[in-house]
């Protein structure tokens, strides 16, 4: 298309020298809309294409398959579990999002089978968690009866856990319960977003006044609760809808 543009433009001055009746200065002038306008177009175009690719590496919004539990790409689960982001928890778990949730059925002990580091706590019996995979069962090649598949999940603290069929539903039950968000560990663009919601940061300064600076040790009765209060307000602010921005720290 540049060619043929380019060889019309070298024609022009060619034709008005043979003519004589157009004087050649006022080519010029007359060629320079298309050109402008070729000049303008491609610039849509580019911006489209480059807006998937800033996206990628972002945190993912939309399933990976249509049909069946709504699950984020397995690349992004393995960098995920494989580190610790607990503001990128807190965004999954937003309201907004369309992953799937599960349900412990009983207490049960915290690991990771996806290679990264685990709290070796305990999750309690119904504590929502993020399903982040699928897991087969590994039978080494048999038929075993009752044989489930397991899930790769993510707790509202950001740690990846790794539980079978046995230990979670996806029934949700009345009062579901959550691993405690720890506020230091947030991203500061996270905090503060979660701040300007008055609850929240009515809790952050009643913790701020109780716990003075101090984050773990030896630490007041009053510090605890209030800890505990914080991480209360967060959750219930983002399960009334509230959405977050996208944190600064992300899997890589």
């Amino acid at each position: 298309m540049r060619i043929a543009v380019c060889s019309l433009f070298a024609l022009v001055p060619f034709a008005a020298a043979c003519g004589g009746s157009t004087p050649a200065a006022e080519a010029p002038s007359e060629a320079a809309p298309p050109a402008a306008s070729e000049s303008s177009e491609p610039a849509p175009e580019a911006a489209e294409t480059d807006a998937p690719k800033a996206a990628a590496g972002g945190v993912p919004k939309e399933c990976t398959k249509k049909e069946g539990t709504c699950l984020p790409p397995r690349a992004f689960v393995q960098k995920l579990c494989q580190g610790s982001y607990p503001s990128v928890a807190l965004y999954l778990f937003a309201n907004h999002s369309p992953w799937a949730r599960g349900y412990l059925r009983g207490k049960t002990k915290a690991w990771n089978a996806s290679g990264g580091a685990s709290d070796n706590g305990w999750l309690d019996f119904d504590e929502e968690v993020l399903v982040l995979a699928e897991r087969k069962a590994d039978t080494g090649g048999m038929q075993v009866s009752g044989a489930g598949a397991g899930y790769d999940a993510i707790r509202w603290d950001g740690s990846c856990v790794t539980l079978s069929s046995e230990e979670m539903t996806l029934d949700k039950p009345p009062s579901p319960k959550t691993a405690k968000v720890e506020w230091r560990f947030l991203d500061d663009n996270v905090q503060e977003a979660l701040r300007k919601d008055s609850s929240v940061n009515e809790a952050f300064q009643a913790r701020r006044k109780e716990c003075k600076g101090a984050t773990s040790g030896d630490v007041s009765l009053k510090c605890v609760k209030a800890d505990q209060k914080l991480s209360d307000s967060i959750v219930s602010y983002l399960r009334g809808g509230a959405e977050l921005p996208e944190p600064t720290k992300l899997p890589r």
